[in-house]
């Protein structure tokens, strides 16, 4: 064979990986350019939010100047009325014990749910752990009227207690089926082993599946933060009060006065609200995605 005929096949292979890697490149170069435009685009109504906050009253009704930039220099006055002559700590207050009871009733729930429909075997499971997902996918907008029916007839109309009675009805389904999932990503070894040892099924519970289960557990409580959190039709539904009232509706009721928008103390009061789902995500973010990403696998 003549060296002719075997540099050909030398040639062939070193322009197929110079082509695979332009092509890897320019993957690449349109990967970030997509990813830049679209953080520009998620990050418009949070940059536009900070920059009306920091502004003056006066300025913000001022047309003239440019609503992207702070002409007349940065103030914290929207923040300080904010939190002194409105009502906002109390709706700060009452969001945080609604959610925080809401995600401790949610996850009690959802954990004991999960790993009996997951691990414990029993006739009709697979129905049921499909059922209680479907009942997730029935828009709240569809259950406000029956739910509200309800909280009127336990006497919690129009307090902050009725939200922790409805919000499980939108946490718990879901948190149960990330559950469901996670559980039974868990190698079945560890039952038979527990079983061997003597273990119960509540002590598997406690000292084998929460700890191996961890992120997934964590995965739903972030969940179930967020949706507390922000849930806006149930406390417009229920709520009427201002010592009564969450974050999501009392900012909005109490700041805006017929056709006259507060929009710097808007921008302010949202800024604040967003500050907590914010700083979980950023600290637990990536026990979220692996905690989604087991749940969404069976071993």
């Amino acid at each position: 064979m003549s060296s002719t005929t075997m540099a050909m096949p030398a040639a062939t292979g070193m322009r197929r990986h110079a082509s695979l890697r332009r092509d890897r490149r320019w993957a690449l170069i349109t990967s970030y350019v997509f990813l830049i435009i679209f953080a520009i685009f998620f990050l418009i109504p949070p940059y536009y939010m900070v920059v009306t906050a920091l502004k003056s009253d006066a300025e913000v009704a001022h047309m003239a100047t440019n609503p992207w930039i702070i002409a007349n220099g940065i103030t914290l006055d929207q923040f300080k009325i904010l939190f002194t002559q409105t009502d906002f700590l109390i709706f700060f207050k009452n969001t945080a014990i609604v959610t925080t009871c809401v995600v401790v009733i949610t996850m009690v729930v959802s954990v004991l749910a999960a790993f009996s429909l997951g691990r414990m075997r029993f006739w009709g499971s697979s129905i049921l752990a499909t059922g209680i997902f479907l009942t997730y996918l029935v828009p709240d907008t569809l259950l406000f009227l029956p739910l509200f029916q309800i909280v009127k007839a336990v006497g919690l109309l129009n307090s902050y207690w009725g939200m922790v009675l409805v919000y499980p009805t939108l946490t718990v389904p879901f948190c149960t089926w990330i559950m469901i999932g996670y559980f039974q990503s868990i190698p079945k070894e560890l039952d038979e082993a527990a079983l061997i040892d003597g273990a119960g099924h509540m002590q598997m519970l406690l000292k084998i599946f929460i700890p191996v289960a961890l992120p997934g557990i964590i995965a739903a409580t972030i969940f179930a933060f967020t949706v507390s959190w922000a849930a806006f039709v149930y406390p417009m539904a229920f709520l009427y009060s201002a010592d009564q009232q969450v974050l999501t509706v009392g900012t909005v009721t109490s700041l805006i006065r017929a056709d006259v928008y507060k929009w710097g103390m808007l921008m302010a009061g949202a800024l604040v609200a967003a500050a907590p789902p914010l700083v979980i995500y950023a600290f637990l973010m990536d026990y979220y995605i692996a905690g989604l990403t087991a749940g969404a696998t069976k071993g």
